[in-house]
């Protein structure tokens, strides 16, 4: 499309601008409501079912959801629908399952994060400090938000990656450092709308095939012409789409993203218990709309051809498309769900510091003789430094894996944590018989697995010819495909789970009644 009247760049420094303005006034309005650190960790009771669904999208609507999977569109074609549809049922079966027990008990216990929540649920601090450990591996996620932001904003602003790094992130640490769990929902929300009328636009585009000779039926003759894989149900020669198990991963791959640390906590946000099933209803349909985003990745295949770099389909789609100005605020689009997975992350990670290190481990053993008052301004002035912390760490961490696929950096930082907390969190909501000692060795095996898995540890030639060969050699197979090896990891940790919890002693009875009052009194 001929482009007149100002260019890419110079429209997308005017929203970049504007942008930045508006996420620095959330930060600030966040900041007048925090009057304490569990304000700046949860955000507690503050926000409706409709607000906090847009922001609960946003924040499961990663970077990876604008960039990384509009590239596996593009490269795989039509069996990316897959992801399409079960990525978000996947994603808030898992919040369905957990959101009234985790909310509740969470409200009970006065937690302020997912590690808490679960030492509280088990009465070990152990178990606590374990899984704020594994968190930490977040920091690959918060990474692979960064390299997102050198994608857009090297396209759309024509900076260097090191400029475009530095925006990226202090942009972020500010208004997190600013209002916390506020600052993050109120960007979040904003976003999220944002994010979800960009998501109507890709299907509506994808659905009449604009742009393209024939619609909808001249898109996938196109396809087809260029590789029948790319118009088949599976696609053989792409190990995320190239067998039936692999559809079945993405949905078991995803059940436990609804609960990792950045999108659980946000459950506490919401105002009255008998909201849930609104905000449920409505982020759910949110997610559903986010999802299309991938078609535009398929789309992008045949407008624009074979010899472009799958994470700038997207973005590259839209400068294609649309006037110069357009393209400009559509972009700017894609760095607000860049930007609203990345502030939840950061706030997440500073709890993990600030409220599971600091303020349970080290506190009661170190000290103890501190009044509950000093202790609350130290965790807040905690989080808030190991929110600058954690940025700088984050972002050299980013600086060092720019020539990694988007998606793959993700997946380091949460497939080895959904793997490890499908025992102990998803299965633990729903069944009062986990134990102690079952929700340890579930946590421990689920990572465990995802580790060796995804890693390619077990070389077939380690076994003579026969089943367990095969079964090598499969694994070997399957390591490429991260929800792969989340899914075994996470079939391991239930089925760890409920065998030592059979084998082990239950928590109290007065405890499980706190956690289960509904079926305690049923039962």
């Amino acid at each position: 499309m001929e482009q007149t009247g100002w260019g890419l760049t110079a429209w997308s420094w005017v929203f970049l601008f504007a942008y930045i303005v508006m996420m620095l006034a959330f930060g600030w309005l966040g900041q007048r409501k925090v009057a304490n650190a569990d304000d700046f960790a949860t955000a507690r009771n503050a926000y409706g079912p409709l607000f906090l669904a847009f922001a609960f999208a946003a924040t499961t609507a990663s970077g990876a959801t604008f960039v990384g999977f509009p590239g596996i569109g593009y490269d795989v074609g039509m069996a990316a629908l897959w992801s399409v549809f079960l990525y978000p049922i996947g994603v808030y079966l898992g919040v369905l399952l957990c959101l009234r027990l985790v909310s509740s008990s969470g409200h009970e216990f006065g937690s302020r994060s997912i590690p808490e929540y679960l030492g509280a649920r088990y009465q070990s601090d152990l178990i606590r400090i374990l899984v704020s450990l594994f968190s930490l591996s977040l920091f690959f996620y918060l990474a692979g938000q960064l390299v997102s932001g050198i994608v857009m904003f090297e396209i759309m602003l024509g900076v260097s990656p090191a400029v475009a790094l530095g925006v990226t992130a202090t942009v972020l640490m500010i208004y997190v450092v600013l209002g916390g769990a506020h600052a993050d929902i109120l960007t979040d929300g904003v976003q999220g709308f944002i994010m979800v009328a960009v998501g109507l636009l890709v299907a509506l585009l994808f659905l009449f095939g604009y742009g393209i000779d024939g619609g909808l039926s001249g898109m996938l003759d196109q396809l087809r012409a260029k590789d029948p894989q790319l118009v088949g149900w599976l696609n053989r020669d792409q190990v995320l789409y190239h067998s039936w198990w692999s559809v079945v991963a993405i949905l078991l791959a995803h059940i436990p993203l609804g609960m990792l640390p950045h999108i659980g906590n946000k459950l506490w946000a919401l105002k009255e218990p008998r909201q849930r099933r609104s905000f449920i209803r409505l982020a759910f349909a949110f997610g559903l709309i986010l999802g299309m985003l991938g078609l535009g990745g398929i789309m992008a295949r045949v407008v624009l051809g074979e010899d472009i770099n799958g994470n700038q389909a997207l973005a590259l789609l839209f400068i294609e498309l649309f006037p110069t100005w357009f393209a400009a605020l559509l972009g700017v689009g894609i760095l607000a769900a860049v930007m609203s997975t990345a502030d939840g992350l950061v706030v997440s990670s500073s709890q993990i510091v600030a409220n599971d290190l600091y303020r349970l481990s080290f506190v009661p053993r170190f000290r103890a003789h501190l009044s509950e008052q000093e202790i609350e301004r130290r965790t807040l002035n905690i989080s808030r430094w190991a929110t600058v912390v954690i940025m700088l760490l984050c972002t050299a961490l980013a600086w060092s894996m720019l020539d990694m696929n988007v998606t793959i950096i993700v997946w380091i930082g949460t497939g080895c944590m959904m793997a490890a907390f499908a025992g102990p969190l998803i299965l633990g909501s729903i069944w009062r018989g986990v134990t102690r000692a079952g929700a340890f060795a579930g946590l421990l095996t689920g990572g465990l697995v995802f580790i060796v898995t995804f890693n390619g540890l077990i070389n077939p030639d380690w076994f003579s010819p026969g089943m367990l060969r095969r079964a090598a050699e499969w694994l070997l197979v399957e390591s490429p495909n991260p929800w792969s090896c989340a899914a075994m990891g996470e079939l391991v940790s239930v089925a760890v789970t409920v065998l030592v919890s059979k084998l082990t002693q239950p928590l109290p009875r007065a405890h499980m009644q706190r956690l289960f009052p509904e079926a305690d009194s049923a039962g």
